[in-house]
This record gives structure tokens, sequence and C-alpha cells, in this order.
């Protein structure tokens, strides 16, 4: 059958790819764990490193044991897997991150997200099946239900000035991160999946090293907000097992032809409003 399966297409990115793409879909819903097609994209995680104190399995079961039940269906000789995952296998790398770079991933996401990589290149490996690995940026964007200090901080914050609540910064904003807008980054997804090098990895973002606290005043300038901000130290969890800088070197990505269609002062302005 033609088209891709999309495991995980109600999510955040995976229905923003789905909208984006011209691929002929077969979304398969969570219960399920077989591709109805021979192409397949995989958006099923869990979303920050918060579980360990509510859940120890969550991470594991949902990043590993799920995942592990959707490969063995998948067919050895004929079957392309693209699996979504996360700047946060990198870790403390040194910076910008490429594909190449030593990943020493701190917190149970973080860990399990980088063993489902290496766990799903064994499998390939051994049975004959192709993949890619996409390491998505900080993603933000309007409609992510799911938005928090812990996931899309940017536009849980930006929120929080709309209403003229209290701001708790970390670092006084003073640390670096790779953002992109959900659109650019399905539309990067779809672009790898059409174009991109077989058994391989992508940085999928934008490669712009971005000091948080210029996105603060940009916010404060577009909203009119009258937030006070309070610059605090990261807990000690928080220091633990996040890293305070990231970016990414996306000359792979690039290689392919990409280039952004929303930059980031007009996503900003966009979600201010």
């Amino acid at each position: 059958m033609s088209g891709i399966s999309v495991f995980g297409s109600t999510g955040f990115v995976g229905s923003e790819f789905c909208r984006v793409t011209k691929r002929k879909l077969h979304p398969i819903s969570r219960e399920e764990r077989s591709p109805e097609t021979n192409d397949s994209v995989y958006f099923i995680s869990t979303t920050d490193n918060y579980n360990v104190f509510e859940d120890l399995h969550k991470d594991i079961d949902t990043n590993l044991t799920v995942l592990m039940d959707v490969i063995k269906n998948l067919k050895p000789g004929e079957s392309t897997f693209n699996f979504i995952s996360s700047w946060f296998v990198y870790g403390d790398a040194d910076l910008p991150a490429t594909e190449e770079s030593t990943c020493d991933p701190k917190g149970f996401y973080s860990i399990t997200k980088r063993a489902a990589e290496q766990l799903l290149i064994s499998y390939c490996q051994t049975f004959g099946i192709n993949y890619r690995i996409l390491r998505l940026c900080n993603v933000y964007g309007a409609g992510d239900k799911g938005a928090s200090k812990k996931k899309n901080a940017l536009q849980f914050l930006i929120d929080r000035f709309k209403n003229d609540e209290e701001i708790s910064l970390y670092h006084n904003g003073e640390f670096y991160r790779d953002y992109m807008h959900v659109h650019d980054v399905a539309r990067a997804i779809d672009l790898v999946i059409e174009k991109g090098e077989l058994n391989t990895i992508y940085n999928i973002g934008s490669g712009d090293k971005v000091l948080f606290k210029d996105l603060i005043n940009t916010i404060v300038n577009e909203t009119s907000s009258q937030s006070k901000i309070t610059p605090i130290e990261p807990p000690i969890f928080h220091q633990t097992i996040q890293v305070k800088d990231f970016y990414f070197n996306t000359d792979k990505l690039k290689s392919l032809g990409f280039e952004q269609s929303i930059s980031l002062e007009e996503g900003i302005k966009t979600l201010c409003q």
C-alpha cells in the first residue's frame, strides 16, 4: 500500500506534519502497533524529564517498549522507518552539535530517547530495515495543548506575559537555544523523508544561536506586558538533567535545500497577538 503510516498523528508536531505533507496518510491509532505501509514516521514519545517523580516506568514504557512493539512488525528489506527524536539526546555536547557529536544524555526522557535510537539502529541493521533518525530542536507555535514550563516553555511564558503574570526566569535568560516554528519543523521532516539519506541522522532546527533573554525582550515589547520578571537559579534537579546552552549545526538539513519560511521574530510576534 502506498503512502506513509503515521504513529502519533494527533500530537503537536505529528498533527502539523499531517497538515503539511502531501503524502497519502495512514494514521495509526495509539492502540495499534502495525504500520499499514512500508514507509512510517514515528512521533510517539514522552515530552520531558519530570516523569521520574510520578512514574519511574513511563519513559521506559512509552519511549522503548511501545517502540519495540512497533518495529517488530516492520518488513525486512522493504520498510523505511523515520524516527522522531530530540536534541535532548546530546546532553553536554560541544556546540554547535552535529549529528556526529558524542551523546551524553541525562534524565529519564533524554536517556530513553537515546536508547531508543540505538536500539532502532541495531534492530534495523540486524534485519535489513532502512531508518532515519530526526533530532528536533526546541519547537514552538500555537496549538500545543501541552505547553508548560517543562515543554514548549516559550509558548507558556508568552501566555503568562499576555496576562501580566509574574515570571520566574532561569539564569536571567542568559542561555542559548535553537528554536524553529512547528510549521517549519513539519516541513523539514517531510523534506528529510522525501530526500534524506537512509540509515543516518538529521538535526532538525534553525541552526541559529538564540539568546533566550532577547526573546523575552521581544515578547515584552510585543505584548506591552507589565509582568514582573524575577531571575532565579534553576532547582538542583533541573541543573542535574538539563544543559544550560544548546544549539544545532544544521548543514546536513540545509544541504537538502531546506529554508525556514517563518522567522523567529515573525513567529514570536504572531504568538503575541
